[in-house]
């Protein structure tokens, strides 16, 4: 039994099939599928040019209809259909100089990047697999189709996301592919950073990116990234970092290049991203130095505070995780941000007869850790009373 989105797809590629056409899921929706992972999409190759694909579905979408690929909207569900292509003169190490449509699937899955992600399956689950990649599944290695040096020079970025496999899969690259990676590593420097970006945001993201991170290390590839420092990689390779997010994997890398205050905009990432990854950053550096305490919590918000702990508990080589007792202490604050402060800055001017000014931020500030601390109730009459014992009028 197929998982539901391949049974999904399945008319689409016998639809094809019964115009005369060869069909065949393709890529790393096959890889996943042989591993038993779980995949979100599949696609598919045809022997079908575009203009015979359109001419089977009624709804389609040219996106990238001059290397051969059209959406096509099937059951309201759309798919990428991409005509058996070979590739010709790479510029730049980026990107081909044009495609020749062709009918062969081998040679289509020759110009493909590594073994495991050049293997085909057909409409009835028949595997195609010409250049070995279901044996490297097994044997969890990630080698090239061909030459290292031809596929690493038609198009650099292969090298960052064979590192990125690395982290996903749990597989080792093989040597003559590592050693290539070594010896074409500045050619990544041809690579726009949003490629760069995106292949080391997923690197961040997998399961086992501690070997990744020692890899970008041994092979060099590190000094042609923005702003990774050798001394910051080791260190996180050191510590048990597969336990942690992408965004708990920002923290540690900014927390530990220290002086390098604009790593993260160097990547380019989302503004809101780095905006909650320089506020942990603070948060953590508190954190090194002493306990949580009510106030630091409150500040901190209970999701920062939990990535803040994890990288924390990290970093001290501990097994335990700090989140019971964060939950306990946020558990007992009585409030949990200022619009729940008893009262405003408007009570304040009532009160007092003045009009607005920094005055009021400083009172509310005072006002709501005493709260926080339990110094005195968030009542607004008590407040006013400690407010006048404090000679506020």
């Amino acid at each position: 039994m197929l998982p539901t989105h391949f049974e999904n797809a399945l008319p689409v590629l016998k639809k094809l099939e019964e115009a005369g056409y060869q069909a065949y899921f393709v890529g790393g929706a096959v890889r996943d599928l042989l591993m038993k992972r779980p995949t979100n999409d599949v696609d598919i190759a045809t022997s079908a040019l575009p203009e015979e694909v359109k001419a089977v579905f009624p709804k389609t979408i040219d996106v990238g209809i001059e290397h051969g690929t059209v959406v096509v909207i099937f059951n309201e569900t759309p798919y990428e259909i991409t005509t058996f292509r070979s590739e010709e003169e790479y510029k730049d190490f980026r990107r081909p100089e044009s495609v020749t449509f062709i009918t062969s699937l081998k040679e289509d899955l020759q110009r493909r990047d590594f073994t495991i992600n050049a293997i085909a399956m057909d409409s009835s689950g028949g595997i195609h697999d010409p250049f070995g990649g279901e044996s490297d599944i097994h044997a969890k290695i990630i080698r090239t189709v061909g030459s290292a040096e031809e596929r690493f020079k038609e198009d650099a970025l292969r090298m960052m996301r064979a590192v990125r496999f690395m982290a996903q899969l749990d597989f080792e690259m093989e040597s003559e592919t590592l050693e290539s990676v070594r010896r074409n590593g500045a050619n990544i420097r041809f690579v726009a950073i949003e490629r760069l970006s995106a292949e080391f945001e997923k690197l961040l993201s997998g399961s086992f990116k501690k070997a990744s991170i020692a890899s970008l290390v041994a092979t060099g590839l590190y000094k042609y990234l923005p702003a990774l420092q050798r001394k910051v990689l080791e260190s996180a390779a050191s510590l048990p970092v597969n336990r942690l997010t992408n965004e708990q994997m920002w923290l540690l890398v900014s927390f530990l290049s220290k002086g390098e205050e604009n790593l993260m905009e160097h990547w380019r990432l989302p503004s809101k991203k780095i905006k909650y990854i320089s506020k942990a950053v603070k948060f953590l550096s508190g954190r090194m130095e002493r306990e949580w305490d009510r106030y630091t919590l409150y500040l901190a918000g209970i999701s920062t505070a939990y990535d803040v702990e994890e990288v924390y508990r990290v970093l001290k080589l501990s097994d335990q995780t700090g989140r019971a007792e964060l939950e306990k202490l946020y558990d007992e604050l009585p409030i949990r941000n200022r619009g729940e402060l008893a009262v405003t800055g408007n009570d304040l001017m009532k009160w007092s007869g003045k009009s607005g000014g920094p005055w009021i931020k400083e009172i509310l500030d005072n006002t709501e850790k005493a709260v926080i601390n339990s110094i005195i109730p968030n009542q607004k009459s008590t407040i006013r009373e400690w407010l006048g014992l404090c000679n506020h009028q």
